[in-house]
């Protein structure tokens, strides 16, 4: 559902580029083409097709993909234009990266349907279009949190964590779009703040379960190795903390792990050092084989049953995750050298 594909981080990079110097464009505005999803993520099905052909991250459709998409992260987040993300449904992975900018201009909006997540550990990956950047930015261990776990949340849990801006209402939405058509003084943000305002008590504070089990998410996601993180929620036999468990085992204990490292180095990169050394691991990721059989067992053959290596968390080693972040491009030559 609107997933991203190479052609289409083109053609989002090329307009955004044009209207960053075109004076008749005073914002710009991302909604979806479908009732169902802003954006479900990345072409899942193109990678594993290029690496079942044996070309794995070699391939130049491949490279270019990466690198091109995480390009089109950096301008969003040095857009210089104000840039409103309307958030109507599924949006993880992918469509996270081109909304979550640090941008100050940025403004995310979300509904009642809005299904927030960055779930790259269930295919093998990692929360990569510059996920560890804004999941290492959240307040405590929520980025943590939702990094190694994959959870999908909701509108309520999106705004406590800071993900998005507003709340307001999916049938609301051609009205503020009407609105925004008519903004004078091109402060879009007081605009939509103004028009969402009376929504907000629509937000329940019970669906927010950030809220309600932060203490126990900065409590047992505040340990620098998976294994520490692991024996913290064993010993806890609250319903939150077990079914955390059983979902976090249910991902690949080796990209969990190097989830974890992303984020905590993350933490004192710039955008444009996260994203070089996040492109640097996509590759180590393909070379390695772990998202490709988490493609093939969760959306190639639906099977369910990925066949992780290593298989459990406590075979995990510091030499397996080390390789991740070891360097694949001299400095001169990485793909992603321009960006500053």
């Amino acid at each position: 559902m609107n997933s991203l594909s190479l052609d289409m981080v083109r053609t989002l990079a090329a307009s955004l580029q044009d209207w960053q110097t075109d004076e008749n464009i005073h914002a710009v505005l991302i909604d979806s083409s479908t009732p169902k999803a802003f954006c479900a993520g990345g072409d899942i099905y193109f990678f594993h097709e290029v690496a079942c052909a044996g070309l794995q991250g070699g391939s130049a459709l491949l490279e270019d993909f990466f690198t091109e998409e995480y390009t089109l992260n950096h301008l969003i987040h040095h857009y210089n234009k104000p840039y409103i993300a309307i958030l109507d449904g599924i949006v993880m992975g992918g469509g996270m990266g081109i909304t979550q900018s640090s941008a100050p201009t940025c403004i995310r909006i979300v509904t009642e349907r809005t299904r927030m997540a960055m779930p790259e550990v269930k295919i093998g990956l990692f929360p990569d279009v510059g996920g560890g950047y804004f999941l290492s930015h959240l307040s405590g261990e929520i980025g943590t949190y939702l990094g190694l776990t994959g959870e999908i949340i909701g509108a309520a849990d999106a705004l406590h964590a800071g993900l998005a801006h507003v709340f307001v209402p999916r049938k609301a939405l051609p009205d503020l779009v009407r609105i925004l058509g008519s903004v004078s003084d091109r402060d879009y943000a007081a605009a939509i703040t103004a028009f969402a305002a009376p929504y907000q008590t629509q937000i329940s504070p019970d669906e927010c379960v950030l809220a309600k089990h932060r203490a126990d998410i900065d409590r047992h996601f505040s340990y620098d190795t998976v294994e520490e993180i692991v024996r913290s929620l064993q010993a806890d036999a609250t319903p939150f903390a077990q079914k955390t468990l059983e979902n976090l085992l249910q991902r690949s204990p080796l990209m969990v792990s190097v989830t974890l490292e992303q984020i905590r180095r993350a933490k004192t990169m710039s955008i444009a050092d996260c994203l070089r050394m996040e492109r640097t691991m996509v590759r180590r990721c393909f070379e390695h084989g772990e998202v490709v059989e988490g493609i093939r067992a969760l959306a190639i053959d639906k099977d369910q049953q990925p066949q992780w290596r290593p298989a459990s968390f406590e075979a995990v080693t510091k030499e397996m995750i080390a390789p991740f972040f070891t360097a694949a491009w001299s400095d001169y030559a990485h793909p992603l050298r321009m960006l500053a």
